[in-house]
C-alpha cells in the first residue's frame, strides 16, 4: 500500500462563529499549537504514511501555507505535507485534495481537523482492518442516548440502538473507490456528509470499526471546553521497567519490534523483545498493576511466541481507560554484543507508532559492561525503561 492522507481544515465553523467565536475552529490553540498540526504530528507518527495534503480556505490558503512553513521549521512533522484550497462543500474539499495526491497512491486517510484527539493506534487498526473487495474502513462508536427519527417535531418511529454507530474519521479507502464515488457524485449532483456515505450510495461495502471515545469533534461552544479541560494540571508519575534474557535459545532477537538480524538466539515464553518487556514494566508501574508476569505469565500456552507487541497494545488501552497520558521514554539495552546503534532509529519508530509520543520523547540508549558481569561475558542482555507521564482525573460516575 501506497497511504496518504488528507486533512479537511477548510470548514467555516459557522456554528462556532454564530456563538461569538471569531477564530475558525481548525486554528484554534491547544498546547500552544493550532487544531490542524496535532492531527498533521498523529498522522506522521504512522510509519506506513508518505505525506499529508491539508485542504485549507481558499482565499486564506497564502496565509495557512506561510503558518504551515513556520511550523514545520519548527516541528517538522518528518512527511510530505502539502497544501490546497477547499471548496464550498466539504466533498469538494476532499477533490480538490484528491487532485494533489501523487499516482502512486492506492489507499488515503480523510480527517477532519476538528478532531484532534485521535491516536495513532486508530490509524493502525482502519490500515489493519482493510481488506479486498472493501471500499474502506471507518471509526465508529456506539450510540448511548436513543435516536428517534422526527417529521419537524413529531416523532416517526424509534430507531434500534443496537444497529447504530456514530461515525468518526480518520476513514480509510481505496483510492480507486474514493475516486469513483467522487466522480459519481459529480455526475448525479448528489452529497454526503462524509465520504463513507458516497461510497455507499455508490454500492462499495463499508467496514465499521470501533473508534475512540476521545475522538472528539469540535463543533460548538461546548466543545471548546473540552479543550480547556484537557489543559487542566494532572499528576504526574514515573514508572521503572527493568527484564533480562538470556542467550543460547532458538527465539530470534527482536528489540522494540525490530528484528535484529546476526544476533544471538533468546530463551524466551514469548518473541523475548527484553526492551517492550522492560517498557510495559514501566507503564505498569505508572498505573500501579504490578509487573508483566502478573497479566501475561510464561505459564500461560496462549502467550507462547506471541509478539511482544501485542502485551505492549493491551497495556496502553489499559493506560488509555484509566486516562494515563504517556510523557516521556527513556530506555536503556545493556549488552555486549550485539551493536544497538545501526537500529534506534527503526526501535524510536516503532515506539512511536504505537505509543502516539513524538518521537523526540523516546530516548533509546545502549552500553556495555565492560566485559563485566552476565551481560559482560555474552551470556546475555538486559533493557531498563523509565517512563514519565500524566494521570488525568478519572470523570466521576453518576
Amino acid at each position: 500500500m501506497n497511504i496518504w492522507a488528507v486533512l479537511l481544515a477548510a470548514g467555516k465553523s459557522s456554528r462556532l462563529q454564530n456563538q461569538g467565536q471569531v477564530q475558525k475552529k481548525q486554528f484554534l490553540k491547544y498546547h500552544g499549537l493550532p487544531l490542524f498540526w496535532h492531527s498533521v504530528q498523529t498522522f506522521a507518527r504512522n510509519p506506513q504514511i508518505k505525506g499529508l495534503v491539508a485542504a485549507f480556505p481558499a482565499k486564506d490558503l497564502q496565509q495557512s501555507q506561510s503558518e504551515v512553513r513556520d511550523l514545520q521549521k519548527k516541528r517538522d512533522p518528518g512527511i510530505a505535507l502539502v497544501c490546497v484550497g477547499g471548496g464550498a462543500l466539504r466533498q469538494n474539499s476532499v477533490f480538490n485534495a484528491m487532485q494533489a495526491l501523487p499516482p502512486e497512491c492506492t489507499h488515503v486517510l480523510v480527517h477532519d481537523a476538528a478532531r484532534p484527539f485521535f491516536s495513532p493506534r486508530l490509524i493502525t487498526s482502519l490500515i489493519r482492518e482493510f481488506s479486498p473487495g472493501l471500499g474502506g474502513v471507518i471509526p465508529g462508536i456506539e450510540c448511548k442516548d436513543t435516536i428517534k427519527e422526527l417529521d419537524g417535531d413529531q416523532v416517526l418511529k424509534t430507531l434500534p440502538r443496537d444497529r447504530l454507530t456514530a461515525v468518526q474519521t480518520p476513514q480509510f479507502f481505496s483510492m480507486q473507490a474514493l475516486r469513483d464515488a467522487h466522480q459519481q457524485a459529480l455526475k448525479q449532483d448528489f452529497t454526503a456528509t462524509d465520504d463513507a456515505s458516497m461510497l455507499e450510495e455508490c454500492g462499495y461495502r463499508v467496514k465499521v470499526i470501533p473508534g475512540e471515545e476521545k475522538n472528539i469533534k469540535i463543533t460548538t461552544s461546548e466543545d471548546l471546553q473540552v479543550l480547556a479541560s484537557q489543559e487542566k494540571s494532572a499528576l504526574p508519575c514515573t514508572g521503572l521497567g527493568y527484564d533480562v534474557h538470556r542467550y543460547g535459545g532458538d527465539r530470534p532477537m527482536i528489540l522494540g519490534g525490530q528484528p535484529i538480524p546476526g544476533a544471538p538466539g533468546i530463551h524466551a515464553h514469548s518473541d523475548g523483545d527484553v526492551l517492550v518487556h522492560a517498557l510495559v514494566d514501566a507503564i505498569l508501574g505508572c498505573l500501579g498493576k504490578g509487573d508483566i508476569g502478573d497479566l501475561f505469565p510464561d505459564t500461560d500456552p496462549a502467550n507462547e511466541n506471541l509478539s511482544s507487541m501485542v502485551f505492549l497494545s493491551e497495556v496502553l488501552a489499559m493506560a488509555q481507560a484509566e486516562k494515563l497520558e504517556l510523557v516521556h521514554i527513556d530506555i536503556t539495552i545493556i549488552a555486549q554484543k550485539p551493536k544497538i546503534g545501526p537500529h534506534k532509529s527503526s526501535i524510536r519508530s516503532n515506539l512511536a507508532g504505537i505509543t502516539g509520543i513524538d518521537p523526540g520523547r523516546i530516548n533509546i540508549k545502549a552500553t556495555t559492561e565492560e566485559g563485566l558481569g552476565f551481560t559482560g561475558s555474552g551470556q546475555g542482555i538486559k533493557a531498563m525503561a523509565l517512563v514519565s507521564a500524566l494521570r488525568h482525573k478519572q470523570e466521576s460516575a453518576h
